[in-house]
């Protein structure tokens, strides 16, 4: 290549306006990146949570939504004395500084009261592994009741004064009493005979007694007989 086409090609138009096209790129991608994170990220945003606590669902999520937050259930619960669909608990505490668009979790009060089903302990396990058990489902368990039987044995379970078999469904907040054996026996309870073993000797003596007045009045009349020939 001669030196004059190399200089012509290098200061040519089309060269230049290639380069600075490039250039041009790469300075709109740098700030488009830069504007573009900030916005995606909501840089310089600080919302606080609001405190939506036993508010109703409907109420909670129009004040998160006014906010710029949004709102999902993550679970339910259930208190007694609050009304069904109110806030129990949320995921973000009241005043925490979070972004826009971020999700509150909430937990909200069931609109029926949860129930739990008996486990299969009743007459198949000791007392302290059903209470265990049963604490661990969730149950409210109060003072054991005994009754005659074998010492620390589950014979039932009773809840608001009725007797429940396993599989049968109670309410969450019910107190249930455990029926255990107190080790003690109980006057009814049934007693086992066994049959006497007659010695084959005494039955032989009582033959013989009775065998022995039949040999005596043969002997009398035989004497009354020899007497009596003579005349």
């Amino acid at each position: 290549m001669k030196t004059s086409t190399f200089f012509k090609k290098i200061f040519s138009f089309k060269l230049w306006a290639n380069l600075f096209a490039m250039a041009l790129v790469i300075v709109l991608l740098c700030f488009g990146v830069k504007y573009g994170m900030d916005f995606y990220t909501h840089h310089g945003e600080k919302i606080s949570v609001p405190d939506i606590r036993n508010k109703s669902f409907a109420d909670a999520e129009h004040i998160l939504h006014r906010a710029g937050l949004q709102i999902e259930v993550s679970d339910t619960g259930f208190v007694k004395a609050l009304p069904p669909d109110c806030i129990l608990e949320q995921s973000l505490t009241p005043g925490t500084i979070v972004k826009s668009g971020r999700i509150v979790f909430v937990v909200i009060n069931a609109s029926n009261t949860p129930t739990l089903t008996i486990p299969d302990v009743i007459d198949n396990s000791s007392y302290r592994e059903a209470r265990a058990r049963m604490i661990a489902m969730g149950f409210k368990i109060g003072d054991p009741e005994y009754v005659p039987g074998e010492k620390d044995w589950v014979y039932g379970i009773k809840c608001r004064g009725r007797l429940l078999v396993s599989g049968q469904k109670v309410p969450v907040d019910a107190l249930v009493i455990i029926q255990v054996g107190d080790g003690l026996r109980d006057e009814t309870d049934s007693v086992a005979y066994i049959d006497p073993i007659y010695d084959p000797f005494e039955e032989t003596e009582e033959e013989e007694v009775k065998e022995e007045p039949a040999t005596t009045e043969n002997t009398e009349e035989d004497e009354f007989e020899v007497v009596t020939g003579p005349e």
